[in-house]
């Protein structure tokens, strides 16, 4: 492969330092994490969005989070079609194989990828709705939803009410995987969605009995 390059020099400089810090002074855990395997006690599904960092959000350390990103942080449909399902594939094995306690839906403000999906709606995004675009493919799973929040005239409300429904949308979706809703009803296995307010640093959490995301 001859167009990979090295490394940024910044990346290199900051690697060098957690070696020498970070590492050096956790080096038995790292290496229980290496020899002993993961056992994460969750997994995450978040959004690709750089300003999203779940590890610094609920305190995690490395080995107790199974972390999935993928665009608007969304669950796509189970389609057992022999097709490339990376979604679906990293909760297959975070369910059957890590027997992770919990499935948390993560999603957060000013979301780039919901944002793109409310553009396709209102017919302002051709770019996405080309055939090759895989944003725009991937963002289809949400549409159906956008009747929900068409009516809101704030740009802004709309947006975030929307963003909530992706991970609602993604909850849905959870339970159409058949071992994700056997965990489900046989008590192993609970299923949670979130919201993160990036600008306030608040987490809303959806409360089934309330029918609405409540502040934590």
């Amino acid at each position: 492969m001859k167009y990979a390059k090295p490394l940024p020099s910044y990346l290199v400089q900051r690697f060098h330092g957690w070696k020498a810090t970070a590492y050096e002074t956790n080096k038995a855990w790292y290496r229980h994490l290496g020899e002993e395997g993961q056992h994460p006690r969750a997994m995450v599904i978040s959004c690709c969005d750089s300003r999203v960092h779940v590890t610094s959000i609920f305190g995690a350390d490395q080995g107790e989070f199974f972390i999935h990103r993928n665009i608007a942080n969304l669950v796509p449909p189970y389609a057992p079609d022999g097709d490339h399902h990376g979604t679906s594939a990293a909760i297959e094995y975070a369910v059957t194989a890590l027997k992770v306690a919990h499935v948390i839906v993560l999603g957060h403000s000013s979301c780039g990828g919901v944002q793109g999906c409310i553009d396709m709606c209102k017919g302002n995004a051709p770019h996405l709705e080309k055939k090759e675009s895989f944003v725009g493919r991937w963002m289809d799973i949400l549409k159906p939803r956008y009747e929900k929040v068409a009516d809101i005239e704030d740009e802004a409300d709309q947006a975030r009410q929307f963003e909530k429904h992706a991970v609602l949308a993604s909850l849905e979706n959870l339970l159409t995987f058949p071992f994700v809703k056997k965990c489900v009803n046989d008590g192993n296995l609970t299923i949670h969605g979130a919201w993160h307010d990036i600008a306030a640093g608040g987490v809303e959490v959806y409360d089934c009995d309330q029918k609405k995301f409540v502040a934590l």
